[in-house]
């Protein structure tokens, strides 16, 4: 960990993450296996379109909800 990081948690989908800051909401994704296209994702409430996904600063105790799609036929 660097001096600029600090270790802190938000809530995704109602569970409590340990996550290192700062972090954008992509690396966040990436870091769990989870493509930034496959997901739709809202912050603190609010939607996220995925072109904001890089340039979107998480904080500690922010709330996600991320939801994966699938598709099918």
């Amino acid at each position: 960990m660097t001096p600029d990081q600090e270790n802190g948690q938000l809530i995704a989908n109602g569970r409590t993450v340990a996550v290192r800051f700062p972090c954008t909401l992509a690396e966040f994704l990436v870091a769990r296996g989870l493509p930034p296209r496959s997901v739709v994702v809202e912050h603190n409430g609010v939607a996220v379109a995925p072109s904001e996904f890089p340039r979107r600063l998480l904080r500690p105790g922010d709330r996600l909800e991320i939801i994966t799609v699938v598709a099918g036929g």
